[in-house]
């Protein structure tokens, strides 16, 4: 269990719910998908746009920005042609324009002692996270640093150069839905991205395996 590794005892001290959710392995068999509305969805000033636009191109976020946007996550675990347990975050966003994608596979890094997500459908790019536990139950992730792979090139990205990711998630007793919110920030350019909404979310097994649609098209060690 990833999430567990990384967390340690502070593991237990997420909501039953959040634990439940972030419990997932390929040692249990069991993976999540969550369905809702994303209340709304943002991005920052027009200049940003061909930046998203760029990052769609290999589903790492996208320009447009809508309401009561009908959203699906995809969270399974599985192993990774490299041999590393593996969370799959798919998240499909079906817009009025288009349906857009945003992909991550999550992995546990024991040599930096953390989580490292590998962004888009070809892994060129992996960031640090650090997550820690809500006062709510909830979680916070924060990305770290972030390393570049494409072809010949292979370097740390200047964080002038990058939006600092921050994802907040918690179960909402009374509505019994699971609610996100994520900001992407420069701290030269301001706000880029972000969402917010909320799913309910149902358990599979996955004991038949998991699909290549999910998959990233190449998998890197950047970790």
């Amino acid at each position: 269990m990833i999430f567990r590794e990384a967390l340690g005892d502070d593991f237990a001290s997420l909501h039953p719910r959040m634990r439940e959710r972030l419990s997932l392995s390929t040692e249990n068999g069991v993976g999540m998908i969550g369905v809702g509305v994303m209340d709304e969805i943002w991005r920052g000033a027009a200049f940003t746009t061909p930046f998203l636009r760029l990052g769609a191109s290999r589903h790492i976020l996208f320009p447009e920005r809508g309401r009561n946007v009908p959203f699906t996550i995809e969270n399974y675990p599985y192993v990774d042609s490299l041999g590393r347990e593996t969370v799959s975050f798919v998240r499909t966003f079906e817009l009025p324009e288009r349906r857009r994608r945003f992909d991550a596979q999550m992995i546990y890094s024991t040599e930096r002692g953390k989580i490292v997500d590998y962004l888009g459908t070809h892994q060129h790019l992996a960031v640090d996270l650090d997550l820690t536990v809500r006062p709510d139950g909830g979680f916070r992730i924060r990305s770290e640093e972030f390393r570049l792979r494409e072809g010949p090139l292979r370097c740390v990205v200047p964080r002038s150069f990058v939006g600092v990711a921050e994802v907040d998630e918690w179960f909402d007793d009374e509505s019994g839905l699971f609610r996100i919110e994520i900001r992407v920030t420069n701290r030269r350019f301001g706000p880029l991205f972000g969402y917010r909404g909320a799913f309910e979310a149902r358990f599979v097994d996955l004991r038949p395996g998991v699909s290549g649609a999910v998959k990233p098209l190449r998998e890197k060690v950047l970790d």
